[in-house]
C-alpha cells in the first residue's frame, strides 16, 4: 500500500482555508511537490485533507493569487515553475500597511541597493559600465534643457538605477528593488525636481559617478554610504514636512 504523501494526510484544526495553504506551501518547500507537479485532483485532494471542496478551491485561488500555482484550463492545477510577477503584489501591500516612518523606508531601499550595487560589481560588462556613462551625460544634457529639465533629469535617473539592478543579473533581486523604488518614487521626483531648480544638479550627478566608478572598479568598500550618499531624500523630506508645519 503507498504511502499518503504528508500535505494529503487528513486536516483537524486551524483556520480551514489557511491550513490547505500551509500544507500545501509546506509540501512546496521540503520537495514534496516541486515546480511543474500537478496538484491532485480536487476531489481526491479534499477528501485525502478532509476538507470541503470550497475550502480547496478558495486555498488554490489564493495560492495562484500569489503566483505559487496555476490552473490550467481542462489539464488541472499545477505548480508554478517560476519566478511571477504577482508575488510581489502582497509585499507591496504589506510594506505599505506597515509603513510607520520614512526611516525606515529609506533604510529598506539602502539595503536593497547595496544590494543590487554588490551583484551589478560582480556580474556586470563593459557595455552595461558605457550604458551608466551614457545615462550620466543626458542628466547633464538635462540640466541644460529648456524643455523640461526635471522631468528629462528624473527619466535618466530611472534608467541608470534601474540599469544598475539589470546589471545584477538576479530577475528577482531586480524585481524586489523596483518595488523599494515605487515606494519611493514620490520623494524622488520631488528630490530631482529640488536639486534641479536649486542648481544642485552636479551634486547628483556627481553622486551618480561615484556608484559607477565604484562598479567598475569593483569596490565594495563602503557600499551603504555610496548609496546613501547619492540621493538627497531623507534632506528634501524633512525640508517639504517642515514647510507643511507653517
Amino acid at each position: 500500500m503507498n504511502q499518503v504523501p504528508t500535505y494529503m494526510q487528513n486536516l483537524k484544526k486551524e483556520s480551514v482555508v489557511q491550513s490547505v495553504i500551509n500544507r500545501l506551501t509546506d509540501a512546496i518547500t521540503s520537495g514534496e511537490l516541486k515546480p511543474g507537479d500537478q496538484v491532485p485532483p480536487e476531489i481526491e485532494l479534499a477528501e485525502a485533507l478532509g476538507v470541503a471542496r470550497s475550502s480547496l478551491r478558495e486555498a488554490i485561488k489564493i495560492l495562484s493569487y500569489l503566483g505559487v500555482l496555476e490552473s490550467k484550463r481542462s489539464e488541472g492545477t499545477f505548480v508554478c515553475s517560476g519566478f511571477s510577477e504577482s508575488m510581489i503584489d502582497p509585499m507591496v501591500y504589506g510594506i505599505l500597511l506597515n509603513q510607520d516612518s520614512f526611516e525606515k523606508l529609506m533604510e529598506l531601499r539602502e539595503m536593497t541597493e547595496a544590494g543590487m550595487m554588490r551583484l551589478a560589481i560582480d556580474h556586470h560588462d563593459a557595455e552595461e559600465l558605457q550604458e551608466l556613462e551614457d545615462l550620466l551625460e543626458e542628466m547633464e544634457r538635462a540640466v541644460a534643457s529648456e524643455d523640461d529639465p526635471v522631468g528629462i533629469f528624473f527619466a535618466a535617473d530611472e534608467r541608470f538605477h534601474d540599469k544598475i539592478a539589470e546589471m545584477g543579473k538576479n530577475p528577482m533581486a531586480d524585481k524586489i528593488n523596483r518595488v523599494v523604488r515605487s515606494l519611493t518614487y514620490d520623494v524622488r521626483f520631488k528630490t530631482v525636481m529640488i536639486m534641479v531648480t536649486e542648481g544642485r544638479a552636479e551634486e547628483l550627478i556627481e553622486t551618480h559617478r561615484q556608484l559607477m566608478e565604484a562598479i567598475r572598479d569593483k569596490d565594495t568598500h563602503d557600499l551603504s554610504n555610496k548609496v546613501r550618499f547619492s540621493y538627497y531624500e531623507e534632506e528634501v523630506y524633512h525640508k517639504l514636512d517642515n514647510a507643511s508645519d507653517r
